[in-house]
């Protein structure tokens, strides 16, 4: 059995003046497939049912430790709220590596036994108020979809020649880009976890206004067909029973413990997910396609790794420093994600994307600058 260790970010490539001419004077090569999955290394697919329960066990014991720590030395006054609002945030920001293992059992990573895995990641996400088998059904379409116009599924930007493109860059001039910028970083990272779980907001338009707790009319039944139907109904006998014990807890103790203790931690966690999800598929230089010009290799090859420093990598299960390797073969173990990142930087240089600007910076920039696109020399880029 091999021994627990903290792992070590993946190396950024190198890059050099006439790498980035040449790309400018000729297009891009996408391998197959096939050839993608040969150059990520055999062992790191296989599971480790021990180095699984150590990293599911570190963040439940980070988050419920910081809730009893809380609650026994922070009183529940106004003049504690800012010993409240730093609770929340270190809360969160830990619980969002649960959030990660429930994900990784969505894609059946954690361990070669599904129920094991489902029951785990029913769990966790039901907890956090996620139906973990809608969210599974559409986060796998994310998957096989990745940076498609059309049939993608989150983060999907809109043309400049739609309605919605339309309307969007009309905002931006109107009320000035910074203002704008402001709006939607706020709006993004408060509501957009929620917002997208009722409505399919980001969503491609394939399938139209999508709900991932009622799968049928009036929303879109095209995200959940066959037998995803009753998954769904079963994912929301989680989260109303989640409900059901916040509910008890409000009645019993008052709505100000689940305030401080629940909600304000909660929405932490909703941050750190769309946070990520938006920049690894967002960028000034990230394309996406339509259906005649896209591949899956080049979707995927469109994922953007990015430096959230050793700490949060850890908290983290590494989701924002290796997710193009996530998005190569989803079955990889966290664990064995930095390997994986390695060999494909390594075998594909041109392609792997690391972009080391500071987080800050480039949410920034994603704010002010990703916001429709436009038909370019290599799939639909974003225009402001």
């Amino acid at each position: 059995m091999s021994s627990i260790c903290l792992l070590e970010d993946p190396v950024p490539p190198a890059a050099t003046d006439d790498d980035e001419i040449l790309s400018k004077a000729t297009p891009k090569q996408y391998p197959r497939r096939a050839e993608v999955l040969a150059a990520i290394p055999a062992e790191c697919f296989d599971h480790n049912l021990f180095k699984s329960f150590f990293y599911l066990f570190a963040s439940l014991t980070m988050t419920i430790g910081s809730g009893v720590l809380a609650y026994s030395f922070i009183p529940l006054t106004l003049a504690w709220l800012p010993a409240w609002i730093c609770y929340a945030i270190v809360a969160g920001t830990v619980g969002t590596g649960c959030w990660v293992i429930a994900h990784e059992c969505g894609h059946r990573a954690f361990s070669k036994h599904n129920l094991l895995q489902d029951t785990i990641g029913y769990c966790l996400h039901s907890i956090l108020l996620v139906p973990y088998f809608a969210w599974q059904r559409s986060h796998s379409i994310h998957h096989a979809r990745t940076n498609n116009l059309d049939s993608g599924e989150t983060h999907v930007p809109r043309r400049d020649t739609s309605p919605s493109g339309v309307a969007r860059l009309w905002w931006q001039e109107t009320i000035g880009e910074e203002a704008f910028a402001i709006v939607l970083i706020t709006g993004n990272l408060l509501i957009g976890w929620p917002l997208y779980l009722l409505t399919g907001a980001t969503g491609g338009p394939t399938r139209g206004t999508t709900n991932h707790f009622w799968p049928t009319w009036p929303f879109s039944a095209a995200l959940f067909p066959g037998g995803w139907t009753r998954k769904v109904w079963l994912s929301d006998v989680g989260v109303l029973a989640m409900l059901g014990l916040l509910g008890w807890w409000t009645y019993s103790s008052g709505f100000l413990p689940v305030l401080a203790l629940y909600i304000g931690p909660y929405l932490v966690v909703n941050f750190w997910l769309v946070l990520y999800t938006w920049l690894q598929h967002t960028d000034v230089d990230v394309p996406h396609f339509d259906d005649d010009e896209w591949t899956w290799v080049k979707g995927a090859f469109m994922t953007v790794d990015r430096p959230y420093g050793s700490i949060l990598n850890f908290m983290h299960h590494h989701i924002g420093s290796t997710h193009v390797a996530h998005h190569m073969d989803s079955r990889i173990p966290h664990y064995n994600a930095v390997k994986a990142t390695n060999a494909l930087r390594d075998r594909f240089p041109d392609l792997y994307r690391f972009d080391p600007t500071p987080i800050p910076k480039v949410l920034w920039r994603v704010a002010t600058r990703c916001h429709v696109v436009s038909k370019g020399d290599e799939g639909w880029t974003y225009t402001g």
